[in-house]
């Protein structure tokens, strides 16, 4: 089995329906410009309040295989 180098980086999703709806916005906003997605490592949960209305946030770690210069 070849070496694999895996890069992570973090998101922010947001929805204003809820902490799944917020994950899956970030990931399919990332899954435009990152390729081969691994991992989707939920770091944090929170929510924002604008003007009485919640907003859901999900703080995520993603892991993308790495292709360097290939």
């Amino acid at each position: 089995m070849a070496n694999r180098t895996y890069r992570i980086t973090e998101i922010v999703g947001t929805s204003p329906t809820s902490w799944a709806g917020a994950a899956a916005s970030g990931i399919k906003a990332a899954s435009k410009s990152l390729r081969d997605l691994r991992v989707a490592e939920v770091d944090r949960l929170d929510v924002k309040i604008e003007n009485g209305k919640l907003i859901y946030r999900a703080k995520l770690k993603l892991s993308f295989k790495y292709h360097g210069d290939d």
